[in-house]
């Protein structure tokens, strides 16, 4: 049955961002090229096929849209931009325009949750050895072949269970369990906005941190009013050319780059993690830049984790990283002045432990998720005295 669902999802989404044009008639794309829509937002004009209405789902307008002649919404959101057709989705699949208004499907609509350690974010520099309690929903704004999570990722929100959760219940969730912080991860949570900002304020009240683990595909707006909620954000960087963005996720590597640029620039705490895939994004020279790039744009203390892909979703076809390909990103990376580059996803293997810049001992024993060893006292390292980056209390 699942795997029956799944191929239902990719033919929507694919119909959403691949001939969307197709899904117009002629009349009305000469009617939208003269409103200055078919230059700007062509590529993503009428995002996905008519969907009926659930009655079950909250109304719970969108924020981040604008209102368009014609019965049109655009959301701006993200860097997709759909313009969406009355009774029709945005290509995340959880936006849908009713009447002229754009209105979110998985508000208070949580379909995972789960208790984590916070490394498994993976978070190496946040409240080292906590738990976070982790929530996600349906939808993504992009469509990546090797999504470990597609089954909801790629999933609508009426195909899943998603039995409603305020942000109050969350925080008390979170609470009871003992956790020291929220994350929004499993999906790509920009696409539960409305969700995330309500559950970040309440957390911040209750004196529980909020984390974002994100693509980074996000407008400059919505991200600039949701960094001041925010302790810390992971970004997974899928690679380094917009090829491997348009072929393999369906998405663009620039807006992403913009996105790091931004949480850099406001200051909150941003890790990048980048899944080394044979073949597709473990060059050496796209390293090189890659890691050039963060050290140069973002600073040395930004760490940057690399991980071991292994075969899924619609990659099934390639083998596993090799650990030695982890080993030598890492070298690459220390080598472009990083201070902080790990390996994952192979307990173990060297690269997991945090050493201090200055004195080069280790501060933070690892094996897997698990912390064996913490050296750091009140943000400084106990052999030497110097700062370590990061948020420690």
């Amino acid at each position: 049955m699942a795997a029956t669902r799944k191929k239902s999802y990719n033919l929507g989404m694919k119909s959403a961002f691949t001939n969307p044009i197709e899904q117009l008639s002629r009349r009305r794309f000469i009617e939208l090229a003269g409103c200055g829509l078919a230059a700007t937002c062509a590529p993503r004009l009428l995002a996905s096929e008519p969907s009926p209405v659930a009655p079950t789902f909250p109304e719970r307008e969108a924020l981040h849209y604008a209102a368009l002649d014609g019965g049109l919404v655009q959301c701006r959101l993200c860097p997709r931009q759909c313009v969406i057709a009355d009774r029709h989705r945005g290509g995340c699949g959880v936006r849908e325009n009713r009447g002229g208004r754009l209105f979110t499907l998985v508000f208070n609509r949580p379909c995972a949750r789960n208790i984590d350690p916070i490394e498994k974010k993976p978070l190496f520099h946040v409240l080292p050895g906590e738990r976070a309690y982790s929530i996600g929903t349906a939808g993504c704004n992009i469509h990546c072949k090797f999504c470990q999570n597609w089954d909801i990722s790629q999933a609508r929100p009426e195909d899943l269970p998603t039995p409603p959760m305020d942000a109050n219940a969350i925080v008390q969730a979170a609470r009871d369990n003992g956790t020291k912080a929220i994350a929004y991860t499993y999906n790509e949570p920009t696409v539960f906005y409305e969700y995330l900002t309500d559950c970040a304020r309440a957390g911040n009240a209750a004196g529980l941190y909020s984390v974002m683990i994100s693509n980074g595909s996000i407008q400059a707006a919505p991200q600039e009013a949701l960094l001041p909620l925010l302790k810390a954000i992971k970004i997974d960087l899928k690679a380094f050319t917009e090829k491997f963005y348009a072929d393999i996720c369906d998405g663009s590597l620039a807006p992403v780059l913009e996105s790091l640029q931004r949480i850099h620039r406001h200051g909150t705490w941003l890790e990048i993690v980048v899944l080394l895939i044979p073949t597709l994004n473990d060059s050496i020279p796209e390293l090189q830049r890659m890691t050039e790039w963060v050290v140069t744009q973002l600073g040395p203390d930004v760490p940057i984790h690399f991980t071991r892909f292994h075969p899924t979703y619609q990659l099934r076809g390639l083998p596993a990283t090799p650990p030695e390909t982890l080993l030598k990103a890492r070298q690459i990376a220390l080598a472009a002045g990083c201070h902080f580059a790990y390996t994952g996803n192979v307990p173990g293997l060297e690269g997991q432990d945090t050493s201090c810049p200055a004195c080069r001992k280790i501060v933070i024993r690892r094996y897997g998720l698990q912390i064996r060893e913490n050296r750091i006292k009140g943000g400084k390292c106990e052999f030497c005295g110097a700062n370590i980056a990061g948020v420690w209390s």
